[in-house]
């Protein structure tokens, strides 16, 4: 027994001596107050999204994680994981608002759950092009809408301007009105805005995820879909969709959000670092998109697709009745009076 208290005294004291010698600590992992110089501590984001590989925004997520890498020396790794590898958009955006060190690629709609006036950001018709919509998150309204996030839901908006075009009904009837849309079964992500908006519309919204679309329309489970050339394109819906019904309903400006939790566990350097290069690189990355929505369209057409030039007017005066229906027709002429658009 003897001999035993002597080995773990032993143990005991060359533990204190390695745990003084490693400059231990009492303070939470992660502490921004030490230079990272000093700590050596490398820091992962898991960047989340349902765009699959060969889309032109995740070939943006990589340029955005080689940039913060150099700027960072290593020291901040951003890895890339598409196809909803880790997740739905919610279960991700639930797991950054607990803490976990990951970041996704969401949108206005699903942003509209935790700061409702976000929403219209999704609404139908809201913007004409993705100019519009940039000076929209540049305004004073939008910048008090990611205060409430970070300081109500724990959710920090690290970029708002990633960019992936207008959305068009993809049906296999052609849809030149929204009465052509009657008892048509198309999915459409669960936000309110984006539900309401496509039932104004016409047609019967169903809720999925992105990466069932192709499945569900083999299966005939759903009618169509909405969506933009950038996703329909690299998702190979041509192969089971007929038409493009040309409305451009939607136009589609996404955000990169992580944990309010997780960002303060990174020293105010990498923090700055990883705000400005996601602005920049999804400013660069818009402009290719804008570019490459036209060729897209042109190689779906080529695939066997038919784009059905539809009465936009129509579907604009149908798709007003959102506004209503979700509150949003002052919110929208306080927005518009901002950023001067009429």
């Amino acid at each position: 027994m003897k001999k035993l208290l002597s080995v773990l005294l032993v143990f005991s004291l060359i533990m204190v001596v390695i745990t003084g010698c490693s400059g231990g600590s009492s303070k939470p992992e992660g502490d921004g107050n030490a230079a990272p110089a000093e700590n050596g501590k490398v820091y992962t984001l898991k960047m989340s999204t349902q765009l699959n590989e060969t889309h032109p925004m995740v070939g943006g997520f990589k340029e955005l994680a080689k940039r913060v890498g150099e700027k960072t020396d290593g020291k901040l790794v951003i890895e890339v994981y598409p196809s909803a590898q880790l997740g739905s958009d919610e279960d991700v955006i639930e797991q950054a608002i607990q803490g976990v060190n990951v970041a996704v690629l969401t949108d206005g709609g699903r942003m509209g759950n935790y700061v409702k006036e976000m929403g219209i950001i999704g609404a139908p018709y809201f913007a004409d092009n993705y100019d519009d919509v940039l000076k929209v998150t540049q305004s004073d309204i939008f910048k008090e809408w990611e205060k409430q996030l970070a300081e109500e839901n724990d959710i920090r908006v690290l970029s708002f301007n990633w960019y992936d075009g207008a959305r068009h009904f993809l049906t296999n009837k052609p849809a030149k009105t929204p009465a052509d849309l009657k008892g048509v079964r198309v999915r459409t992500p669960g936000a309110p805005v984006w539900s309401e908006s496509v039932k104004a519309m016409g047609a019967t919204p169903v809720s999925m995820p992105w990466t069932e679309v192709y499945q569900a329309m083999q299966q005939k489970a759903i009618d169509g879909a909405e969506g933009q050339h950038t996703a329909s394109y690299t998702s190979r819906l041509y192969e089971v969709i007929k038409y493009i019904d040309k409305t451009a309903h939607f136009q589609l400006v996404n955000g990169i959000i992580v944990g309010e939790k997780w960002f303060k566990t990174l020293p105010a350097e990498y923090q700055q670092i990883l705000l400005d290069e996601t602005k920049a690189v999804a400013a660069e990355n818009a402009r290719l998109i804008e570019e490459l929505s036209d060729e897209y369209e042109s190689k779906m057409v080529e695939a066997g697709m038919e784009v059905v030039e539809v009465d936009i007017e129509a579907f604009k005066a149908a798709a007003d009745e959102a506004y209503d229906v979700l509150g949003f027709r002052e919110l929208r002429e306080k927005i518009y009076a901002q950023i001067g658009k009429k």
